[in-house]
């Protein structure tokens, strides 16, 4: 099991595409995902449960993950989300 805390750094936080982009790394690898911001617990693999998590700039997600690949997956969510999801701002 990994479990690490990661700061959302991009200016809209976790809206509707940052989420989306979210799943699909999330969805790549075999291992179960669960993403926790202010004490609420979501499958890292829905898009419903993500997009409810409202995490804005400058908060934290912790992030857990067991099983196959859970090193390969962490590094690419970490990679995600440092890189602002792509965006610009």
């Amino acid at each position: 099991m990994i479990q690490k805390k990661l700061t959302i750094e991009n200016n809209l936080g976790l809206h509707a595409r940052a989420a989306a982009k979210l799943v699909s790394c999330a969805s790549r690898y075999g291992c179960k995902i669960d993403i926790i911001h202010n004490q609420r617990r979501v499958d890292g693999k829905s898009i419903l449960g993500v997009m409810t998590l409202g995490a804005r700039k400058g908060q934290e997600l912790d992030i857990i993950i067991e099983g196959e690949e859970e090193q390969a997956a962490i590094d690419a969510i970490e990679t995600l989300i440092k890189n602002r999801f792509g965006e610009d701002n």
